[in-house]
C-alpha cells in the first residue's frame, strides 16, 4: 500500500473517527493551538446525545476550541478534566462553580517535563486526539506547534485520530508522525488559535528594563508569553550572537531571529536552531515557523529536562510568579484560594539555567496585586511552592533586582522588602 493509499483508507469524518469510545474512557487531546476542533465538537456531541459518560479528559493548557465544546459547563460531569495547566477556560468555569460543591475540573500536580511519562506509564490512554500538520509525499506528518507531551501520548494510546489542517506549520526537529502509526484521519482546515500579548503596564516596562540589562551578548534565553517577555525581547535587538533554548516559542522570540539578534552560534546544543518545545502567537508567526530549518521542535521532556538545558553556557531563563516569601520561596500557580494555572516548567528551568555556566534564573513580577491593594512579598505563601527558596536565584520587580544565592534568610528578607512597594516595607520588615 502507497502511503496515499494507507492515508486514503485512514480518512474519514470527524464523528466517524470517535466511534466506538466507551464511557470512563481516558482520552488526551493536544494542547493550546493543537487543540483539534472538529474532533473536539464530535466528542462533545457523543457528551450531548448521551452516548459517552464519565469520559476523563487529559491536558495542559486549553483554548477557545476546548472551551466551546468538551469544557462546556453543561457537558462537566460527563465529560471530567483532568487538568495539568490551568487557563482562563477553567478559571472562568470555577468562578461559577457553587460554593460547598466538589470542583468539576481535577487539577493533576505534575511537573510539565514530566508529562510524556505520565502518558507512557501512569494513564491508560484510550485514545488522542490531536491536530497536525499535512502529510509530506514520504508518509510523514508532523506535531506543529505542540510536540510537548503529545509524541509521547500519540504513541502511547490505545488509539490515535489526527486532524489534519494546512494551517499547521510543519515543524523541523524531533516531531514527525508517519502515517502507518495513526488509526484515523480527519481533514479541517480552520484557522489557528491566536494568542497576542497583552498591554503593558509602566511597572512591567521598569521590570523589563532590568532584566535587559542583564542579558548579555551570546546568551541564551528562555521566556514565557505575555507583555513583560515581550518587552525584554524588544530591548535586545542590539545584542549579537544570542541563543534559544525555551518551552515556549512565542513572536517576541521570533522577531530577535528576524533582527539578526538570535544566531544560536554560541550555543553548546543544537548550534545554529532555535529549540522549542510548543508555540503560541498569531498567523505571521506560524507562518515563519512552516518549514523552517532553523526551528527544532522536540519533546518537552528533552526540552525541559535541566541537564540538557545547563549543557548551554549563559542560559538567561525569565519566568513569572505570583508570591514570594521574605525566604524566596515562589508560588506561581495559586490565586485566592484556588489553583489558578500550574507548575509548567518553571523550576525546571530555574535549575537549568542556574546550573549553566554563567547562567542566570531569573524571578520577575510586579510588587503589588488588585491594583495595588496587596503585596506580591509575603511573610508567608498563600499557595503551593512552584520554585523553593533554595533554587529562587535573582528576583526582579519594578523596584529593582536582588541575587540570593549565598545570602541568608536575614539577608534575603531585607533584600525582598527592598523590592516590595514602599506602602508594604514596613509592615513586613515589623513582621519578621
Amino acid at each position: 500500500m502507497t502511503h496515499i493509499e494507507a492515508y486514503q483508507s485512514r480518512l474519514t469524518n470527524a464523528n466517524g473517527a470517535v466511534q466506538g469510545l466507551h464511557s470512563g474512557a481516558h482520552i488526551a487531546m493536544g494542547m493550546a493551538t493543537a487543540e483539534p476542533p472538529a474532533l473536539l465538537g464530535a466528542l462533545a456531541d457523543m457528551a450531548i446525545r448521551g452516548d459517552i459518560d464519565d469520559i476523563k479528559l487529559w491536558y495542559f493548557h486549553s483554548m477557545d476550541h476546548a472551551g466551546a465544546t468538551v469544557l462546556r459547563p453543561d457537558l462537566l460531569g460527563r465529560i471530567r478534566p483532568r487538568c495539568m495547566f490551568l487557563s482562563s477556560i477553567e478559571r472562568q468555569l470555577l468562578s461559577t462553580q457553587e460554593p460547598g460543591k466538589k470542583s468539576p475540573i481535577e487539577f493533576v500536580p505534575v511537573a510539565f517535563s514530566d508529562s510524556p511519562r505520565l502518558f507512557e506509564k501512569e494513564v491508560p490512554l484510550d485514545l488522542f486526539v490531536t491536530t497536525v500538520s499535512p502529510m509530506d509525499k514520504h508518509g510523514w506528518f508532523t506535531f506543529g506547534t505542540s510536540n510537548d507531551y503529545s509524541t509521547a501520548a500519540a504513541r502511547s494510546a490505545k488509539k490515535l485520530v489526527v486532524e489534519v489542517n494546512p494551517n499547521m506549520p510543519r515543524v523541523f526537529g524531533a516531531s514527525l508522525l508517519h502515517i502507518s502509526e495513526i488509526d484515523a484521519i480527519v481533514e479541517n482546515r480552520a484557522p489557528l488559535a491566536e494568542v497576542h500579548a497583552p498591554d503593558m503596564s509602566p511597572q512591567e516596562a521598569r521590570v523589563a528594563a532590568t532584566i535587559a540589562d542583564m542579558i548579555d551578548d551570546g546568551a541564551c534565553l528562555q521566556m514565557g508569553i505575555g507583555a513583560l517577555p515581550g518587552a525584554v525581547c524588544a530591548l535586545l535587538q542590539d545584542r549579537r550572537d544570542l541563543g534559544i533554548h525555551t518551552e515556549l516559542m512565542t513572536p517576541a522570540l521570533a522577531s530577535l531571529i528576524q533582527c539578526g539578534a538570535v544566531t544560536n552560534q554560541a550555543k553548546t546544543t543544537y548550534r545554529g536552531r532555535s529549540v522549542f518545545t510548543f508555540a503560541m502567537g498569531d498567523k505571521p508567526f506560524y507562518d515563519f515557523l512552516d518549514d523552517n530549518p532553523a526551528m527544532h521542535s522536540a519533546p518537552v521532556n528533552i526540552v525541559n529536562d535541566p541537564r540538557h538545558i545547563a549543557k548551554n553556557r549563559n542560559v538567561v531563563s525569565v519566568n513569572a510568579t505570583l508570591q514570594i516569601d521574605l525566604g524566596g520561596a515562589c508560588n506561581s500557580e495559586h490565586l485566592m484560594g484556588r489553583q489558578y494555572s500550574g507548575s509548567g516548567g518553571q523550576l525546571d528551568f530555574v535549575r537549568g539555567a542556574t546550573a549553566s555556566k554563567g547562567g542566570k534564573s531569573i524571578i520577575a513580577c510586579q510588587s503589588t496585586a488588585c491594583n495595588g491593594t496587596i503585596s506580591r512579598i509575603v511573610p508567608r505563601l498563600d499557595g503551593p511552592v512552584t520554585t523553593p527558596r533554595n533554587d529562587t536565584h535573582i528576583v526582579v520587580t519594578e523596584y529593582g533586582s536582588a541575587d540570593l544565592k549565598g545570602k541568608s534568610l536575614n539577608q534575603r528578607a531585607d533584600a525582598l522588602i527592598g523590592l516590595a512597594h514602599p506602602k508594604f516595607r514596613d509592615e513586613l520588615a515589623n513582621g519578621l
